[in-house]
């Protein structure tokens, strides 16, 4: 069971690496050369590292504890490092704040 799920993590992380590259590069050959498109590259470029690096920890973690007697400080590490810390890196990454609403771009309605 562990071989088969190590498995499908890995494939997981190779289709992160395939199709995130592949966007990568699609974003790459766009002929403006622009701040919104770098910042773009920069985003796929680091979700698409983050999850494929997340997935592969997480296959060779989940082989690795298959073999050896788990406690709970090992179960929390595990979770913290396959769940927690990839989620909180995407979610900086990928964190847009609305711009502030100023109260003199509106008008009243007549």
């Amino acid at each position: 069971m562990a071989a088969v799920m190590s498995f499908v993590w890995l494939s997981a992380a190779a289709g992160f690496i395939f199709y995130g590259g592949r966007l990568f590069v699609m974003l790459r050959r766009f002929p403006l050369e622009s701040k919104g498109r770098r910042k773009k590259l920069q985003e796929v470029g680091a979700v698409a590292g983050v999850s494929a690096v997340s997935f592969v920890v997480r296959a060779a973690l989940f082989a690795f504890l298959a073999f050896v007697k788990t406690s709970v400080y090992t179960q929390f590490s595990y979770f913290l490092v396959v769940e927690i810390v990839p989620v909180a890196i995407i979610l900086v990454v990928l964190r847009k704040l609305p711009p502030k609403r100023t109260t003199d771009g509106y008008h009243a309605i007549r």
